[in-house]
């Protein structure tokens, strides 16, 4: 049982990178979101079953807000350090395209 938690840490790490290495920019953002929605569904059962002072709830929720989106800010740091690695690659394949044009047009010319 101690093993399971390392590896499912694990496995969400790796599925976060390989969805912010795709593509389409959205879908790095789907276990953050998920993320959100759960700790949003946690404060609601919090704020509602809980019977205490408002200033009590108020400091509870924060707190649980806080801890329970920690995750997302490093499945967010996650997406964007792979987006930065992303967005270089795609302007260095640009760069190479337009090179590999400007050799064509000079070899053309010259012929």
């Amino acid at each position: 049982m101690p093993i399971v938690v390392p590896i499912l840490l694990l496995v969400i790490i790796m599925l976060q990178i390989f969805l912010s290495k795709n593509e389409n920019k959205r879908l790095g953002l789907i276990l953050p979101a998920i993320n959100v929605i759960i700790s949003v569904m946690v404060l609601i059962l919090t704020v509602y079953f809980v019977n205490q002072t408002i200033p009590q709830i108020i400091i509870q929720v924060i707190m649980l807000f806080l801890l329970f989106n920690i995750s997302t800010a490093i499945l967010l740091a996650i997406y964007f350090a792979c987006r930065k690695k992303v967005k270089k690659k795609n302007e260095i394949d640009k760069m190479n395209i337009q090179d590999l044009n400007r050799s064509e047009e000079r070899r053309v010319g010259k012929e």
